[in-house]
């Protein structure tokens, strides 16, 4: 788009303008005061670190580097590390009591953090969701993917089906940091790369860029949740965000139409939408007749 003629010079007048401005602020502070502005790196790094109750090998200085890149990354980004520690109040008790009926360590909710920072996100290659599963992943751990539905964004089941998989990765391995590993690359990726190299650990593996930034990542998402203060993040509960009081109602029945249901229970089709993403139109045949748990407003 091209610009109007007269806005090239007026911007080059104010441009110049705001240069003799803040040179002459520079001087002044130059000549009354020896400070100079510092920034200041992050808190020192732990003397151990685990993940879910597995060691990170912190003597070998590749790890401690790599570590540190994550914890600085993570730390100066301060709106998107502030939104997720704010979101993380409001789904984090929906998450965590899956993990532990399970028998998932609790530091993979922080998976869920760095897939998709507790978004519906979608990538580039097609992953969506809090769990961020490809389409066939996704059907082939039981969430149905179509026109009409994508339980990929339903985040109770959609966590099911990540700890259904993670399940699978951990028989493999009998290692959760490779079972995490597994979940960005892929288990016969991971086993293929252990194979070929000898190696037995994570930690000793050498990695395409993504996966092997993925344990770092997590292990920088793990110690700022937890310590957030340290990293200069304080969130209170009333900044955080809150899920709202709601009920499950199951419906079974055929040509089902979206907008008069959310109105029946005295939503907005927006309400219902927000509260069931994984819904993607505004009506369904459901000629099988296949039963729904629907979140709607109320206690």
């Amino acid at each position: 788009m091209k610009m109007k003629n007269n806005f090239l010079p007026k911007y080059t007048v104010f441009s110049v303008l705001f240069v003799i401005i803040f040179l002459t602020q520079c001087n002044t502070v130059n000549s009354t005061s020896t400070t100079h502005l510092k920034l200041q790196s992050i808190p020192s790094q732990p003397k151990a670190i685990s993940f879910a109750n597995e060691k990170a090998p912190l003597d070998k200085y590749y790890v401690q580097e790599r570590l540190d890149r994550e914890l600085l990354v993570n730390t100066f980004w301060h709106s998107n590390t502030i939104l997720v520690l704010k979101r993380s109040k409001k789904y984090f008790p929906i998450i965590e009591p899956i993990l532990s009926k399970n028998g998932i360590p609790d530091d993979f909710k922080y998976l869920a953090v760095i897939e998709s920072g507790l978004i519906h996100a979608k990538s580039p290659a097609g992953a969506e969701g809090f769990w961020q599963f490809m389409p066939q992943t996704a059907r082939e751990y039981g969430l149905e993917v179509n026109a009409d539905v994508d339980e990929r964004l339903q985040l109770i089941k959609s966590t099911e089906s990540a700890v259904a998989y993670l399940k699978d990765a951990y028989e493999v391995f009998g290692n959760w940091t490779l079972a995490a590993a597994s979940y960005n690359a892929g288990i016969q990726r991971i086993q293929s790369a252990m194979n070929k190299q000898k190696a037995k650990s994570y930690y000793d593996l050498f990695l395409n860029e993504e996966t092997s930034r993925y344990m770092y990542r997590l292990l920088a998402t793990k110690l700022i949740f937890e310590s957030p203060e340290s990293y200069g993040f304080k969130i209170t509960d009333e900044e955080a965000y809150v899920f709202p009081a709601t009920k499950l109602i199951r419906i079974s029945k055929s040509n089902i139409n979206w907008v008069d249901f959310a109105s029946s229970y005295n939503m907005s089709y927006a309400d219902l939408r927000e509260l069931n993403p994984w819904i993607k139109g505004q009506s369904i045949a459901n000629r099988n007749q296949k039963e729904y748990l629907i979140q709607v407003l109320g206690d």
